[in-house]
């Protein structure tokens, strides 16, 4: 097992995707008006590019056409000191062919926010990198 700078495991490319698929909720950074922004969201994985679904008129679905976003997901356990994260970063575009959408229609992917959710949003897991601290 492979150990960083600072002492916490670095964990594989496959670990972070076994993880990443671990949990519904994680933040997605993005630019909004030339600053960064971080918003929580719900989200499944299809292979290994993250579906995010949102309205058509968020920032979120603005500020994602053809972007690059980083995305991060992780648990800590505060009692027991130990946890991980994982941090994955990619290109963002809307989806916006019928068929694309059907078939994302389709993913355990339902939306925590009140309101309709029509707009998908396809990140591709380009680069991907993750750490865990155990006792």
């Amino acid at each position: 097992m492979k150990v960083d700078s600072a002492g916490l495991h670095v964990l594989s490319r496959e670990e972070c995707i076994i993880l990443l698929s671990s949990t519904p909720i994680g933040r997605i950074v993005f630019t909004d008006r030339a600053l960064p922004a971080v918003q929580p969201v719900n989200f499944c994985l299809d292979g290994e590019n993250i579906i995010i679904r949102t309205t058509t008129g968020s920032k979120l679905a603005a500020a994602t056409r053809h972007t690059v976003v980083a995305f991060e997901v992780d648990d800590f356990d505060v009692q027991a000191r130990t946890g991980w994260s994982v941090t994955a970063v990619g290109h963002a575009r809307a989806v916006d062919d019928s068929a694309e959408i059907a078939r994302l229609s389709a993913l355990p992917l339902t939306a925590w926010a009140p309101g309709g959710r029509d707009h998908f949003i396809v990140m591709q897991t380009e680069q991907i990198s993750g750490r865990r601290i155990q006792r």
